[in-house]
């Protein structure tokens, strides 16, 4: 099923949603309109980027629970069908919170 039909997204594509970064014990809420990495870094935690437009892969992170909406053009469709990484500069959250291995 492609990833923009998947029952268990529940979120709109600009809505807030949760980020759980699991190795930092943080927990933050991403606003409609910004990034996980723009976020994350508002926090306080470094973030490796390089290109902020989903092309380069610097950013990809393991996703451990949650389900990506992927905006980036690295991923392959197999992989993002897999859901196990995301492109943290550009891509969001369908579901209402999304758990990284960060």
């Amino acid at each position: 099923m492609p990833p923009d039909l998947d029952t268990e997204a529940t979120g709109k594509a600009e809505d807030s949603f949760t980020v759980v970064l699991q190795r930092s014990g943080m927990t933050l809420i991403v606003p409609a309109g910004r990034s996980i990495a723009e976020t994350v870094e508002a926090a306080g935690v470094y973030v490796a980027t390089s290109c902020r437009e989903g092309t380069c892969g610097t950013c990809e992170t393991a996703v451990l629970d949650g389900v990506p909406d992927h905006r980036d053009s690295f991923l392959q469709p197999e992989e993002r069908s897999d859901n196990a990484t995301m492109m943290i500069c550009c891509s969001r959250a369908r579901s209402e919170r999304i758990v990284l291995d960060f």
